[in-house]
């Protein structure tokens, strides 16, 4: 999966460089967003590395964050999320034995929403492909906080809850340690 968004100038100067508004870079901004999907389809991590670095921007919270994570299955996801892209980007790629998901776009400026599956054939070759685009207006906002309302009105838990958050920010946490920041403590 890859997450990111194309810099500006004066980008460094923006609260998205101040840890102490936005609590690191990129690996807690887009990153956190990644490992969230990736858990959702791989389930939690037992192994995590990475690396968080500033590469372009003279700013003192990383700019680039890669995270390779492998669960008990040994199921993989290599992650990058960056502000340092030609143009806004987001692309995630789910492979199967028997097949693949291709996810790109946020609507936007980072283009269409796409869907494509990918269905390989016994004799191998060039895969079956049936692609979705999504051009309409995104509600999913709206439609998240309604669902949020709902779990208050219906006492119940909602679907993704504190937990995630903290196996998400554990990750982003030894990424950044074995890198050498300190913003989370």
């Amino acid at each position: 999966g890859v997450y990111g968004i194309t810099g500006r100038p004066g980008y460094e100067k923006e609260w998205r460089a101040n840890s102490e508004i936005s609590g690191g870079g990129e690996l807690i901004d887009q990153g956190s967003h990644l490992i969230d999907l990736s858990r959702m389809f791989l389930g939690d991590f037992e192994e995590v590395n990475g690396l968080a670095h500033t590469f372009f921007w003279d700013m003192p919270v990383e700019d680039n964050g890669f995270m390779l994570l492998r669960n008990h299955k040994k199921q993989v996801a290599f992650l990058h999320a960056s502000c340092t892209e030609w143009k806004n980007l987001f692309s995630m790629e789910i492979y199967g034995r028997g097949g693949k998901l291709d996810i790109n776009g946020l609507g936007g400026s980072y283009g269409v929403e796409n869907l494509t599956h990918y269905t390989m054939l016994p004799e191998m070759g060039p895969p079956l492909k049936n692609n979705w685009e999504y051009n309409k207006n995104d509600d999913s906002w709206s439609m998240e906080i309604q669902e949020f309302y709902k779990d208050i009105d219906l006492d119940r838990q909602p679907s993704v809850g504190l937990n995630d958050a903290y196996e998400s920010i554990k990750i982003v946490e030894k990424i950044y340690k074995e890198s050498g920041y300190d913003y989370i403590s």
